[in-house]
């Protein structure tokens, strides 16, 4: 029986003005969220089933230190070809009745990991994969998508290449609290790292990216050990959960119990939709998460 129970996480300090705004002067409209799309990239090691974690600049709604991700844009309509499930079928992965939203959401996964890690999840047809994408070329397209000057469907194009949709695994949908400025309908999806390609941080813009054990994460949360690697004045001294969102330590939670990475991609689940609500405890703002406690891909931390 899949059993819930009910969470706190602290609010962000960025966000924690908004916070009391909200409960000292009423409830307002909420903005509405836009769409983006992030990808949980894992990998089986020695020690445990890894994940590949980012620090993000500004104030995003997906933490300061986060999966690769980011905001549907306009570019993701562009027709590029398409390999795996189609948008019919990724609706009702996604949760959605709505076809162009539901490949946006695809695409921009695959278009943010790529310009975010260099990790491309395309290829000349259904069957295969690029390699190597650490080549300085590759980092130059990223740039240039990252700049506006090119977009990431004319990089395909030009290579002959398409997305390989069926590469992604759909895992939780996550709405930003009601109270925040700048909030996201947030699709979050999994998958595998390629054989052959290596994350690395965007040239001139990313500043710390790396692997990390998810259990070993998980068991230093009350810590600042990952902060304090992060090693920037918003993430050093604070613990996993003042520089994550609820999503990010959730989703650590689940890799950590999981048997490794491939039990975990194959995982069954329903597209659950979160929805972090504002309460004061004892004086405190928190945020409170409706969260499963069952595990995904068999019960075993890392080893």
């Amino acid at each position: 029986m899949d059993r819930s129970s009910t969470r706190l996480f602290p609010v962000p300090q960025d966000q924690l003005g908004a916070a009391r705004s909200w409960i000292d002067h009423g409830e307002r409209t909420p903005l509405k969220p836009r769409p983006a799309s992030s990808v949980v990239l894992i990998r089986d090691s020695a020690a445990g089933t890894e994940t590949y974690l980012s620090y993000r600049r500004g104030e995003s709604p997906l933490g300061i230190v986060a999966f690769p991700g980011g905001s549907v844009e306009p570019t993701d309509d562009d027709d590029v070809p398409w390999f795996g499930p189609s948008p019919g079928h990724w609706c009702a992965a996604l949760a959605t009745e709505d076809h162009s939203a539901a490949r946006r959401f695809v695409y921009a996964a695959i278009r943010e990991l790529f310009e975010e890690t260099g990790v491309l999840l395309a290829g000349p047809d259904a069957s295969s994969l690029v390699e190597g994408t650490n080549h300085p070329e590759w980092m130059k397209a990223r740039v240039a998508i990252a700049s506006e000057e090119i977009t990431f469907a004319d990089v395909l194009r030009r290579r002959g290449l398409g997305v390989r949709a069926d590469l992604l695994k759909p895992l939780s949908t996550w709405l930003s609290p009601d109270f925040a400025h700048r909030r996201f309908d947030t699709r979050y999806f999994a998958a595998a790292q390629p054989v052959n390609q290596e994350p690395s941080v965007l040239a001139g813009k990313g500043i710390w990216g790396a692997w990390r054990w998810s259990a070993k994460e998980i068991d230093a949360r009350t810590n600042s050990t990952l902060g304090d690697e992060v090693g920037q004045p918003n993430t050093v001294g604070r613990t996993l959960s003042e520089v994550t969102v609820p999503a990010v330590e959730l989703i650590l939670e689940k890799i950590a119990s999981s048997r490794g990475c491939i039990a975990y991609l194959s995982h069954k689940r329903p597209m659950k939709v979160y929805v972090p609500r504002l309460v004061e405890v004892d004086g405190d703002l928190k945020l409170s998460v409706e969260c499963s406690t069952a595990t995904e891909g068999s019960a075993q931390r890392g080893r």
